[in-house]
């Protein structure tokens, strides 16, 4: 049985998503969500990174965008169990020591329930913004999950790859955890075989459960691999319940080891009765 996880409101509004309410939220709101989802056993939360977006894209992508780092600092004090998922920070806008140094503090901080999602990233603008390389993206994020494989949980990391190389250096706090793990989010073929290499699960956007059957079938992926999907349709478990349950066992069937709670929600009462319905319905934790 696949792990149940919540796609946080709030911090990320996608049109096609989010509730109205959402856009005057509070923190205090957040943090219900956040212990609601720990005390109901849900794996993980998301938070995404974006530095600023054009404004043609609002329509696409939404507009708010909290920081994955303070959001995540102040839920993981507000939480005890579930994990906190960077769904996705963008490698090109980070050396990698400064994600171990940041992120390292953050599973430091969560006692080691951090789990690092992270993409190559798409909008040559931000790109552009802060003059960060955008051609070579690719060979550079992959030189970067090698070179932050080396240096998460290690106080004095060293690498030496084609675009970063360090040693002699120290970097404290690192990540608790002996191995953080790492998802690899995007919507390619590319992608997939990003993470069936250099990372620990794929966590796709955009990508029919369809095409994600087909794309996984390509691969030898190890059993402790994880495929992080959302449901083929917003989730209504309150007034819908067999189809919900029919939408996370089709989501299951694809290759779903993960998946995401979208719903359809009015209030942040409702988003948070859906979230206990949901619980009822299917064990967030999977088996045991």
């Amino acid at each position: 049985m696949a792990k149940l996880s919540v796609a946080t409101p709030v911090v990320t509004m996608f049109p096609w998503a989010s509730g109205g309410w959402e856009k005057t939220a509070s923190i205090e709101d957040l943090a219900h969500i956040a212990e609601a989802a720990d005390r109901l056993g849900y794996h993980h939360l998301t938070c995404s990174e974006h530095i600023a977006l054009p404004a043609v894209e609002q329509e696409r992508r939404g507009a708010r965008y909290w920081d994955p780092l303070a959001t995540f600092g102040y839920l993981a004090a507000r939480t005890q169990r579930i994990r906190l998922a960077t769904n996705v920070l963008v490698l090109g806008y980070h050396h990698p020591l400064e994600i171990a140094k940041r992120y390292g503090t953050l599973d430091t901080v969560s006692n080691g329930r951090l789990i690092l999602g992270v993409g190559v990233g798409s909008l040559k603008e931000e790109f552009d913004l802060i003059g960060a390389p955008f051609d070579d993206r690719g060979a550079r994020g992959d030189d970067a999950l090698r070179a932050l494989r080396a240096s998460l949980s290690v106080p004095e990391p060293a690498y030496h790859g084609e675009f970063y190389s360090f040693e002699g250096m120290v970097v404290d706090p690192c990540a608790v955890q002996d191995r953080v793990p790492i998802w690899i989010g995007g919507r390619t073929l590319r992608s997939l075989r990003r993470a069936a290499t250099l990372a620990d699960g794929w966590a796709p956007f955009g990508v029919s459960l369809q095409q994600v059957r087909e794309w996984l079938g390509r691969f030898d992926l190890r059993p402790d691999f994880e495929v992080v999907l959302p449901p083929p349709a917003l989730l209504n478990p309150i007034d819908e319940p067999e189809a919900t349950r029919d939408a996370l066992g089709e989501t299951a069937e694809h290759g779903a080891t993960i998946i995401s709670a979208v719903f359809r929600h009015t209030s942040l009462r409702h988003y948070l009765d859906c979230l206990q319905a949901l619980a009822e319905l299917h064990p967030p934790g999977g088996p045991a």
